[in-house]
């Protein structure tokens, strides 16, 4: 079955079918999007459509890059045991005339044909930047796009879960953050201490490193700020001067907390290099989301 659901995916040119890489054991903290989607998994089976439970719609999750938003897309396949689409907004664009709009449709037909299933639209701003308001050479083909895929988000009666990122808020139409077109949106922020150590240790279990071997409670104090991206990065980092050290001069040499201090020093985070861009989205999200963590 899921071959075959496979295969009418990649006809359509527009969607990408996600096998089911990750779990939620690969994210740190998000406590709160976590309970969120395991309240709503029951919507999808008989007992749920026999307690009246309404079939979700779907989830924004706005907030800070490197912070988790795709990884829990790809989470929650497997947590719900669904087929993951990824749908590039990009893609869609034609250049006859009325293609545009005829790729998202066939594109949604596609995604409730082999529903029950998440569809993910990763930063969703880029594809839908500028639908409320003309463009030069636009000829408002985005504006339709948008207006089809609200449409469709309003009415649809489908399984299909839809879970949508985006760095940049200030760059979505104000139509599309209105009640009612999501279930809910979420603000997935930078990770406090509890959520770093768990990173911090997923990262090196990762790459089969025992966490308990190094100092954790150091990288975490030295990490604030720090996104989970950059701190997976800081790890590879790290690896990458281990090698380096063991080939050049000591042959049992292995990962060491010099390495992962060294790399986490060398790192500047988002956090310091546009301090601006958290504290505004941060300021929005106090209003208008709900916490993810």
């Amino acid at each position: 079955m899921i071959k075959e659901k496979t295969q009418i995916i990649r006809k359509t040119g527009i969607l990408e079918f996600y096998p089911q890489t990750d779990s939620f054991n690969d994210v740190g903290g998000l406590a709160e999007l976590r309970d969120w989607f395991a309240k709503r998994l029951p919507a999808f089976n008989e007992e749920g459509g026999r307690a009246g439970l309404p079939l979700p719609k779907g989830v924004l999750l706005v907030g800070v890059p490197g912070c988790g938003k795709s990884l829990t897309a790809r989470a929650l396949s497997s947590a719900w045991n669904a087929p993951l689409l990824r749908l590039d907004i990009g893609r869609v664009f034609g250049s006859i005339v009325g293609k545009s709009e005829s790729n998202l449709r066939s594109a949604i037909a596609t995604a409730e044909a082999v529903s029950p299933c998440i569809l993910w639209i990763d930063e969703v701003e880029k594809g839908f930047a500028g639908a409320g308001s003309r463009r030069p050479g636009d000829s408002g083909v985005t504006a339709r796009v948008f207006g089809t895929f609200l449409s469709w988000m309003q009415e649809k009666r489908s399984p299909v879960f839809v879970v949508a990122t985006a760095n940049k808020i200030e760059a979505l139409p104000p139509e599309f953050l209105r009640k009612g077109r999501f279930d809910e949106i979420f603000f997935v922020g930078l990770p406090g201490p509890k959520e770093r150590d768990a990173i911090w240790r997923i990262h090196l279990a990762k790459r089969h490193r025992d966490p308990d071997a190094y100092d954790i409670e150091s990288l975490v104090k030295g990490s604030g700020g720090f996104s989970g991206a950059e701190i997976e990065q800081c790890v590879n980092d790290a690896l990458f001067r281990a090698f380096d050290a063991r080939h050049q001069q000591q042959p049992d040499r292995d990962l060491s907390d010099d390495d992962l201090a060294n790399a986490l020093a060398a790192t500047t985070p988002l956090a310091k290099s546009r301090p601006q861009d958290i504290e505004r989205l941060l300021a929005w999200a106090e209003h208008n989301a709900r916490r993810a963590g």
